[in-house]
């Protein structure tokens, strides 16, 4: 199945705003809002090594996915016979995973997808009825989230994270977990992600050589645990809250980058909320912040 991407000039007029906070404080950084034309409640969830942005935004009722490449291109992504498409993870070669649901689908089934060289293939773990794919390294490993039942994420519902490497799946369940979802994998094969502990606590692991580690970020009270990101210097971007539960509907998120043990929060200047859910070599950041427009994207430029 092979898919011709629409494409449209996305002027490269972002909204920029200078801040100076924390561990950015001896670099040059600059925030740009990342607003699709004609939608709303734009989301930028990954950034490659070239600046090639991912995400989706809402325009008519409907989610649709979009790539927005370093030299100011948009490019829309919809899954064939899909009435929503999001894409949430771009490797260097510009493969890009993501999730869709079909007309025909319930409201609550969700399928993972591929684009590599304009083909898609759909991604789902034997038995799974919701897949959201959320990385993609270099080698083509995939990571993201599953669950066997619908709705996901809904209480009593158990969230498996899964890895797909050369055409194998793997479960990703950190030990002792009440859910897992993994987030991003980085060139070395190293999985970032968030889990719920037993005692329903939202926390964040790095799955490596050594097996599962827990990420203690200095004075969070409690993560987001739905999305984040990974470089290969290890730098872990997220999203965490000042009071617990951190959920969607906090409206008290920040984004954090984790760098050589240094917390680093992320707040875009005015914003109710800010999330982190991607990191590149460079350190460039994307995620999502919300103000009296509603739900924007953002780059933060860090110039290192």
């Amino acid at each position: 199945m092979r898919l011709h991407l629409a494409r449209c000039l996305f002027v490269l007029g972002f909204v920029l705003a200078a801040a100076n906070t924390g561990a950015f404080a001896q670099d040059t950084q600059l925030f740009a809002t990342i607003d699709i034309p004609g939608g709303t409640s734009t989301v930028a969830l990954d950034i490659n090594d070239a600046g090639d942005i991912v995400g989706s935004y809402i325009a008519a009722g409907r989610t649709r996915g979009y790539l927005l490449d370093k030299n100011g291109q948009l490019y829309w992504i919809d899954f064939p016979g899909a009435v929503f498409t999001r894409a949430a993870g771009i490797n260097a070669r510009r493969d890009i995973v993501g999730t869709y649901r079909l007309a025909t689908d319930p409201t609550n089934v969700r399928h993972g997808f591929l684009l590599s060289e304009g083909q898609f293939t759909t991604i789902d773990p034997p038995g799974a009825v919701f897949t959201n794919p959320l990385g993609i390294n270099e080698w083509g490993d995939i990571v993201g989230r599953f669950c066997f039942t619908a709705p996901c994420r809904t209480e009593g519902t158990i969230v498996h994270g899964f890895l797909l490497s050369d055409g194998e799946f793997t479960t990703i369940d950190v030990p002792g977990a009440n859910g897992t979802n993994a987030w991003k994998i980085n060139a070395r094969g190293d999985i970032v992600g968030g889990y719920t502990d037993a005692d329903g606590k939202r926390q964040v692991f790095l799955l490596g050589g050594r097996g599962f580690i827990a990420v203690d970020v200095p004075g969070v009270v409690e993560n987001a645990n739905e999305n984040g990101g990974i470089n290969s210097q290890r730098d872990i971007v997220g999203g965490y809250c000042d009071t617990a539960p951190c959920t969607g509907a906090s409206r008290d998120a920040h984004g954090f980058l984790l760098s050589r043990g240094l917390l680093t929060t992320i707040d875009f200047p005015g914003a109710i909320l800010t999330e982190a859910f991607g990191i590149n070599e460079r350190g460039d950041i994307v995620g999502v912040f919300e103000d009296a427009a509603g739900l924007r994207g953002f780059l933060l430029r860090r110039g290192r």
